[in-house]
């Protein structure tokens, strides 16, 4: 259902009405009115053997006479719903977003583009190596939209994830001076904050609703083991890799063969087998080796400690069960006890 009260294809009908046939028809192929395809200048020049700037001359000229034709004054009311939408939502708003929010069907969002296109009030910034393509009624405002998101850029590290709440607060954070400035009184809602943030072109989300750079493996995994990790660390504890599998197909739908998965696990550091199958992230404390080699660094890091010290503290490390843990110390080539009875290695 459409937000607007008004057809955009009616009212651009009305206002090309006017047109001769043929540019009517180079307006409909540029801007899409009929097939959802925008034509560029190229192939409508060889549709009728003209050069593309003669196409360009053909389409300025039409612009010009649709703003100077009385038609133009019927059109005032949509402009200004349109102007009211993005002013609403923000003062500026990605193209995407803002065609998104307003229709359904790829001709109809060319009939809006249209209309954006033609009017005074508002501008379009193209795309840059920060921002997407984007449209604003407050010049002034997106550039302090701009500044905002620039210097949230600066803080986010390819290492950092935030959630959704946090990204907000720190785009709100570095946009405080600009919003408390006498022409941003309007209260800006995290709803506005959220808009923002998908101008740009530098922080997204990931499958998982959390944010951070897209340059970050953790936002836009780049293979498998990335997609392993990602897993991992929002699970927040160990898996078995068939379940890391499954994980995966439901979270980014996209097959996950649980033998591709085993084996991309075992071949990267980042993370250590902590049972059978089961596997945890390097970053959490979990170190590769044995139970025996897990015990003497227990033993090593904290001293001479009781068998019951030593089971819970390996059970922390490892998903494995106590009695397997009670017969590595069994094994008098690396333990013994001291006359504590606490358990030492035989290197101490």
């Amino acid at each position: 259902m459409s937000v607007l009260s008004f057809k955009p294809n009616i009212v651009i009908n009305n206002l090309i009405s006017g047109l001769k046939d043929r540019t009517k028809d180079i307006m409909a192929q540029r801007f899409g009115f009929i097939n959802p395809e925008r034509k560029t200048l190229d192939a409508i020049g060889q549709k009728y053997n003209i050069t593309r700037e003669r196409v360009r001359q053909v389409i300025n000229f039409a612009l010009n006479s649709i703003k100077q034709s009385p038609a133009i004054e019927s059109v005032q009311p949509a402009f200004s719903e349109l102007k009211d939408v993005i002013g609403k939502k923000g003062w500026i708003l990605s193209e995407r977003e803002l065609l998104d929010y307003l229709a359904d069907e790829p001709i109809l969002k060319n009939h809006i583009f249209f209309l954006l296109e033609l009017g005074d009030d508002f501008a379009r910034f193209k795309e840059d190596d920060d921002f997407y393509h984007r449209w604003t009624v407050d010049e002034e405002g997106a550039d302090g939209v701009h500044q905002a998101l620039k210097r949230l850029h600066q803080e986010i590290k390819e290492d950092r994830v935030l959630s959704e709440k946090e990204i907000i607060s720190l785009l709100r954070a570095d946009a405080e001076d600009f919003i408390q400035s006498a022409s941003w009184r309007k209260e800006i809602s995290d709803e506005i904050l959220r808009s923002w943030l998908n101008i740009s072109k530098i922080i997204t989300s990931n499958h998982l609703g959390e944010w951070g750079s897209v340059f970050s493996p953790l936002i836009r995994p780049r293979g498998m083991r990335d997609l392993v990790f990602l897993i991992l660390k929002k699970h927040g504890s160990p898996m078995h890799f068939s379940e890391a599998a499954q994980k995966i197909s439901q979270c980014f739908s996209c097959p996950a063969h649980i033998a591709t998965v085993h084996n991309e696990l075992i071949k990267d550091g980042r993370f250590v087998l902590v049972g059978r199958g089961i596997y945890g992230l390097a970053e959490w404390g979990y170190k590769p080796g044995t139970v025996r080699e897990v015990i003497k660094d227990i033993i090593k890091t904290n001293g001479p400690l009781s068998k019951e010290e030593i089971v819970k503290t390996v059970l922390k490390k490892r998903y494995i069960k106590e009695n397997t843990i009670l017969v590595g110390l069994q094994n008098r080539q690396y333990f013994r006890r001291n006359k504590d009875g606490k358990y030492i290695t035989n290197s101490n």
